[in-house]
């Protein structure tokens, strides 16, 4: 199974200071059981977003390995991940079409929708 995920770093921050940050979490991610991460394809800045403030954008894809709760594991590595930054940094993750986006939640509203989201790609 491959899962995209798409970093926008917090429009408040430096565009090197984004770039660090998704740097950190393809880190942490690429020291999960995953078969492999590599940086995905070019992914445009959103609409709306200032030509004068551009908004960074990183795309992930990790290829996850078939050991049991792998998945799992990934989603809480993100959500922890989004729960230690201080920042508004956004994050989609989509598995054959199917996107998540997390930002701007409550620790609750965001375990809350990404339960979901793992019950419907685990089957649990």
């Amino acid at each position: 199974m491959e899962v995209l995920l798409v970093v926008a770093p917090d429009p408040d921050v430096e565009p090197e200071a984004g770039e660090r940050v998704t740097r950190r979490l393809r880190s942490e991610i690429a020291d999960l059981d995953v078969e492999w991460v590599r940086p995905g394809p070019s992914v445009p800045a959103p609409d709306g977003a200032k030509a004068a403030d551009p908004v960074t954008l990183g795309a992930i894809v990790v290829a996850l390995s078939s050991s049991g709760g792998v998945f799992t594991t990934l989603i809480e590595t993100v959500r922890d991940w989004l729960d230690r930054s201080s920042a508004r940094h956004r994050v989609s993750l989509t598995i054959d079409g199917d996107t998540i986006e997390l930002e701007k939640a409550s620790t609750a509203e965001r375990r809350e929708l990404i339960d979901i989201y793992i019950r419907r790609h685990t089957g649990s």
